[in-house]
């Protein structure tokens, strides 16, 4: 079992193999981050469940950052990764990399103040049978490639989406990524419903969760 810190955001899911920048300001999180800076710690940016308290409001940055805000109950299924601080205001606002890099399944909260703290284990895709694996490799590229097509159709009215999509259909880098890579990657640079993203997010096969983001794409 690993321990996580948890930075809920309602409405944001993150992927494994994405960087998610992060503005810190109230007080109880900069001391997260700072403890996460400190002992190398992963961090966890995930979608909310609920809302457990709500945060008082406040009128003016200064008063933002001196109180905390609502506190919220994390889903069972999140993406944490290592912080990279970037820079620190003179008022104390942190800006951060979050690299995030594999998902975890939450278990028992070990500290829910000032800031939460959860033991948890890997949430990896399930073993598939070396019959299923062949299957799904073949399937799984020409996924890729349909998908990519698609966001190249869609992206026709916008020269800088067009441009974007030519890059990765064209890169190297990108035409060799494995089907999970591809699979958690792509949210990157796509969005759907953050109830949807999480439903990726939970989702244990690479290839279900491409055949869901075709279909997805195709409903556009």
């Amino acid at each position: 079992m690993s321990k996580l810190c948890i930075f809920p955001i309602p409405g944001c899911v993150t992927f494994p193999g994405t960087v998610f920048p992060l503005h810190v300001f109230e007080p109880r999180y900069r001391a997260m981050i700072q403890h996460c800076l400190d002992t190398g710690m992963p961090v966890a940016i995930c979608h909310t469940e609920k809302m457990i308290s709500p945060g008082k409001p406040t009128d003016n940055l200064k008063e933002a950052l001196n109180s905390n805000q609502a506190t919220y109950r994390p889903y069972p299924v999140v993406s944490a990764g290592r912080c990279e601080l970037v820079d620190t205001s003179e008022d104390g606002r942190m800006y951060l990399n979050v690299h995030i890099e594999q998902r975890y399944r939450l278990g028992e909260a070990v500290q829910l103040l000032p800031y939460q703290i959860y033991e948890c284990e890997p949430f990896p895709d399930r073993e598939l049978s070396a019959a299923e694996a062949g299957q799904d490799e073949a399937d799984n590229a020409l996924l890729k490639d349909k998908i990519l097509h698609r966001l190249y159709a869609l992206g026709q009215g916008d020269e800088d989406v067009k441009r974007s999509i030519e890059y990765l259909m064209e890169s190297q880098e990108w035409q060799t990524k494995s089907a999970q890579a591809f699979s958690f990657e792509l949210f990157g640079m796509i969005a759907f419903d953050a109830d949807i993203l999480q439903e990726i997010l939970e989702m244990d096969s690479a290839n279900e969760r491409l055949n869901y983001t075709l279909a997805l794409l195709n409903d556009v």
